[in-house]
């Protein structure tokens, strides 16, 4: 019982402890409160792309990974991304093709199964392509 009631005592003295430590504690002024520099914060402006191929690679796995997962748009905008790394990436180009029919989209399905036809007209799979286009027309 004389636990409890020790207890008891330590618990309600922690908040008026908790203050005079606070005030012992020297206050920083607003403005020196850590920043983020504008050139690291990227909800300032837009991402600048360059050619990497090994960053297209891996949107277009992530991409894969979501399309088998049934999650069409995040596997587009994977594959959207793998086409703003590498522009010609033909395999992000036909998979961004397919997620885009996926979610009905014809418009978008349409451009990149043309662009992808436009960067590899002579694949193995062009004719089964140049069939999807005339049905999305």
């Amino acid at each position: 019982m004389s636990r409890w009631v020790l207890a008891l005592l330590l618990a309600s003295a922690a908040p008026a402890f908790a203050d005079d430590l606070k005030k012992d504690r020297p206050q920083l002024p607003p403005s020196a409160k850590e920043e983020v520099p504008k050139e690291e914060d990227t909800t300032l402006g837009e991402k600048e792309y360059a050619f990497n191929p090994l960053q297209a690679e891996k949107e277009i796995l992530v991409g894969e990974f979501y399309f088998k997962k049934g999650k069409y748009r995040a596997a587009a905008e994977r594959f959207r991304e793998a086409t703003k790394w590498n522009a010609g990436a033909t395999e992000a180009w036909l998979r961004l093709g397919d997620a885009e029919e996926k979610q009905k989209d014809p418009k978008a399905a349409k451009e990149a199964y043309a662009k992808y036809l436009d960067l590899s007209p002579d694949a193995k799979n062009a004719a089964e392509i140049r069939k999807k286009l005339e049905k999305l027309k």
